[in-house]
């Protein structure tokens, strides 16, 4: 069941105030023993100062593990419809979108899937952004390190025709590695074709160095 935030003017939720407490895991984890939350948006467009979110989600990651059974997933109704491009892109049409409950009723789904995890996206930069967005009238931001499997890619791709200047798609880089796509542009989709990637690529990273939190956040940095 959809579970909805009740907020109150000039106060925080439960879920917010968990969020702000929680602490991510220190940078010496070894990855396989820290929590991730693997997250997938899609928007209306790319602009997080005049663009919305239209579909959260959220796949945990424990002890190395995806936890398919525990995936969280919302549609949001935006404040303005999407258009024609984007509609092509994600396929969530005004009528779909309608009835859907507002950002701000989901709020507390996306804290709760984030709270006391690592952050993982493909081109992090987009949900670092647009969570920021969502989470400022809270008085909150996302919480470091964020993972970006965009920039592991580079890593793990480098020599094999990669550049460190490139930014390679989702769908790209995972039929590079033989990985299949799962619903490609939805969020949930997206969320699980990203989380089989992270694994693949620290499993891989992990054979040559033992990794952690604290480098894999070093190694998305650049």
């Amino acid at each position: 069941m959809r579970r909805l935030v009740s907020f109150l003017r000039g106060r925080r939720s439960g879920a917010a105030a968990a969020y702000g407490r929680i602490e991510s895991p220190p940078a010496d984890t070894p990855w396989r023993e820290a929590p991730f939350s693997v997250v997938d948006l899609e928007t209306t467009g790319l602009d997080a100062r005049r663009d919305e979110i239209i579909s959260f989600a959220a796949i945990p990651i424990d002890d190395g593990r995806i936890v398919v059974g525990s995936i969280r997933t919302a549609i949001v109704q935006p404040r303005h419809m999407p258009d024609a491009d984007t509609i092509r892109i994600h396929g969530l049409r005004p009528a779909d979108l309608a009835d859907a409950p507002s950002l701000r009723e989901v709020l507390d789904l996306v804290l709760e899937s984030l709270a006391g995890r690592v952050l993982v996206a493909h081109a992090a930069w987009v949900e670092r952004a647009f969570l920021d967005a969502a989470l400022r009238p809270a008085g909150l931001r996302v919480a470091e390190p964020v993972l970006d499997t965009s920039m592991l890619v580079r890593h793990v791709l480098r020599g094999n025709g990669v550049g460190m200047a490139e930014t390679i798609r989702l769908s790209d880089a995972v039929e590079r590695l033989g990985m299949p796509v799962h619903r490609p542009h939805h969020a949930d989709g997206d969320a699980l074709t990203t989380a089989q990637l992270f694994l693949a690529l620290v499993a891989h990273l992990d054979a040559v160095e033992p990794q952690t939190v604290g480098s894999l956040a070093r190694l998305s940095a650049g």
